[in-house]
C-alpha cells in the first residue's frame, strides 16, 4: 500500500486532507513544519508528498533541495499563494503537480491516481541506470531544430511534460505553438487520452461557452440536443486553447472556475460536472500587455503563467531554416512521389528573408517551390516580391535621415510602445512588412495594436488602408 505525507502547518487543511486520502487507500501522515516532516520521512518514506511552501521554520522548498527525497517520492506542491516565480523554481527543483488552495476532493484524487507509484516500484526504477546523456537532437516529438533557441524549448518541455501542470505557450502566429502543445501530450501520463485544441478566436463568442462546456437539449434556441463540451470530450486527456485572449472576459471568468475546482456547468444545466484536464494555453499577444489592455482577466494569466514557454520566431532560429525546409520537402516528395532538391542558393535567399509568418510561411512557401520547379532541382526561392532581405529592413544603427522620438521620464510604458510603433510605421510611409522587421513583431501583432489603440478615424483609417493594400498584394504575388 502507498504511503503518503501531508506538510501543511494548517491543521484543519492537513486533517482534511489526510481523511480524503485515507478514503483512497492509502495509508497517511501530516506535519506542521519541516522538522516534522522529516522525521516523519525518517520513519517511512512516503511514496508522495503534499507539501505547502509557507511553513512555520521555512521553505518547503529546503525539502526539494534533498536529492535522495526525490528519487524516492513524488512531490506536489499545495499552497494558498500564487507565487509563480517560486511555483517555477520549485517545478525545476523536481516537482511533479502544482495545486492551489483550497483543494477540491476531485483534484486530490486526480493526483493520487495519476501520480502516487507504489514504494517498490520507484526504488525499481532508481536503481535502474540512467541512459546516457545525449547531445543536441534536431527532433523533439513533433518539433523539429537543432538552434540553441528550440534547445532551450525543448528542454523546457522535457521538464515540465510529466506533470500535470498548466502551460502558457506565447510567441508568433506561425512558431510552433500547437506542435508544441502536442509534444507536451505526447510526452506526458495523458498521452493515451485525447488531445483536443480549439482556436478561441476562431469561434463566435456567443458559441463559445457551449463549445467549451456543452449544453443540455433545449437551452437556446436550435439546440435540438444535449452537446458534450470539449472539457467532457477531454477527459483524462490535454486541452490546448490557443489565442487564450480573444477568449470574451466573461467566460474568462468561469475558465478560471474550472482551472480551481475542476467543475463546471453546462448552458442550461443546473448540475455541476467534473472533468480531469490538463490546460494548455497560447497566444501570439504580449500577456502582460493583454493584461494591461482589458483583453485578459489578471487573475486568469498568474493562474495560467504556472510555467511559461516563449517559442522563438524563425528569423531567431536561422540554423534550422534549412533543417525545416527539407523536411517539409521531404513530405511533400512523399505525398506526390517525385523527388526534387533544393539548389544552394534557394537556401541562401529564405536564410535571409525576414520570414514574417514563421515556420508556416516557410511551410507554405517550399510547397509553391516544389510546385513551381520543371525539373528535379528547386531554382526559385518563389518569395513574395516585395519581400527584402533582413538585414536591408534593420538598419543597425540609425542613419541622419531617421527621425527621433521624444519621451517623458516616467511615462507608460504601453503608451511609449504605442508612439514609437505608430511612428515608426509613418516613417516606413505605412509599410507593415517593413515596421514590422524593424520592431521585431510580426504582422498579426501589428494588425492587432492597431485595431485596439484608439487612434483618430482618419489615421487610423490610413494606416490599416495601407497594410490591407499591401497584404493583398502579398497575397496574389506568384
Amino acid at each position: 500500500m502507498s504511503h503518503v505525507l501531508v506538510v501543511d502547518d494548517e491543521r484543519d487543511t492537513a486533517s482534511t486532507m489526510a481523511m480524503l486520502i485515507a478514503g483512497e487507500g492509502f495509508t497517511v501522515a501530516t506535519a506542521g513544519s519541516l522538522h516534522d516532516a522529516r522525521r516523519q520521512m525518517a520513519l517511512q518514506t512516503p511514496d508522495l508528498v503534499f507539501l505547502d511552501l509557507k511553513l512555520p521554520d521555512g521553505s518547503g522548498l529546503r525539502l526539494l533541495e534533498d536529492d535522495a527525497l526525490r528519487q524516492k517520492s513524488e512531490i506536489v506542491l499545495v499552497t494558498g499563494h500564487g507565487d509563480v516565480e517560486t511555483s517555477v523554481q520549485a517545478l525545476r527543483l523536481g516537482a511533479a503537480d502544482y495545486l492551489l488552495k483550497p483543494v477540491a476532493p476531485r483534484q486530490l484524487q486526480e493526483v493520487l491516481s495519476r501520480v502516487a507509484v507504489p514504494s517498490a516500484g520507484r526504488a525499481r526504477h532508481a536503481n535502474e541506470p540512467s541512459a546516457p546523456a545525449s547531445g543536441p537532437q534536431s527532433r523533439f516529438g513533433r518539433l523539429i531544430g537543432c538552434s540553441r533557441p528550440m534547445q532551450q524549448v525543448f528542454q523546457q518541455i522535457e521538464r515540465v511534460a510529466p506533470t500535470g501542470v498548466t502551460v502558457l505557450l506565447t510567441g508568433e502566429s506561425g512558431s510552433g505553438k500547437e506542435l508544441a502543445a502536442s509534444t507536451l501530450h505526447e510526452m506526458s501520463s495523458r498521452r493515451n487520452h485525447p488531445f483536443l485544441a480549439v482556436n478561441c478566436g476562431a469561434i463566435s463568442p456567443t458559441l463559445m461557452e457551449s463549445e467549451l462546456f456543452g449544453h443540455e437539449k433545449g437551452s437556446f434556441t436550435g439546440a435540438d440536443r444535449e452537446h458534450a463540451g470539449l472539457f467532457e470530450r477531454a477527459h483524462g486527456g490535454t486541452l490546448f486553447l490557443d489565442e487564450i485572449t480573444e477568449m470574451p472576459l466573461e467566460l474568462q471568468v468561469k475558465l478560471l472556475r474550472v482551472l480551481e475546482t475542476g467543475s463546471f456547468l453546462r448552458v442550461g444545466a443546473s448540475q455541476q460536472r467534473h472533468g480531469d484536464v490538463r490546460l494548455i494555453a497560447a497566444t501570439n499577444r504580449e500577456p502582460q500587455r493583454a493584461v494591461d489592455e482589458g483583453k485578459l482577466r489578471e487573475d486568469l494569466f498568474y493562474r495560467l503563467n504556472v510555467f511559461p514557454i516563449q517559442l522563438p520566431p524563425l528569423r531567431a532560429r536561422r540554423e534550422d531554416i534549412a533543417l525545416l525546409a527539407e523536411h517539409f520537402l521531404q513530405g511533400i516528395v512523399r505525398q506526390e512521389g517525385v523527388a526534387k532538391e533544393f539548389a544552394p542558393a534557394v537556401l541562401a535567399q529564405w536564410n535571409e528573408h525576414a520570414w514574417p509568418g514563421n515556420v508556416r510561411e516557410l511551410r507554405n512557401i517550399v510547397h509553391r517551390a516544389y510546385v513551381m520547379a520543371r525539373g528535379h532541382e528547386i531554382v526559385d526561392a518563389c518569395l513574395p516580391q516585395h519581400a527584402e532581405p533582413v538585414h536591408a529592413l534593420r538598419p543597425l544603427a540609425p542613419t541622419p535621415k531617421t527621425p527621433t522620438l521624444w519621451v517623458q521620464v516616467g511615462m507608460r510604458w504601453d503608451e511609449i510602445e504605442r508612439q514609437v510603433t505608430l511612428a515608426t510605421l509613418e516613417h516606413y510611409d505605412g509599410h507593415h512588412q517593413h515596421t514590422c522587421d524593424a520592431l521585431g513583431i510580426s504582422v498579426k501583432t501589428l494588425y492587432n495594436w492597431l485595431r485596439d489603440w484608439s487612434l483618430s478615424n482618419g489615421r487610423r483609417q490610413r494606416l490599416l488602408q495601407t497594410a490591407s493594400s499591401q497584404a493583398r498584394r502579398t497575397a496574389t504575388a506568384p
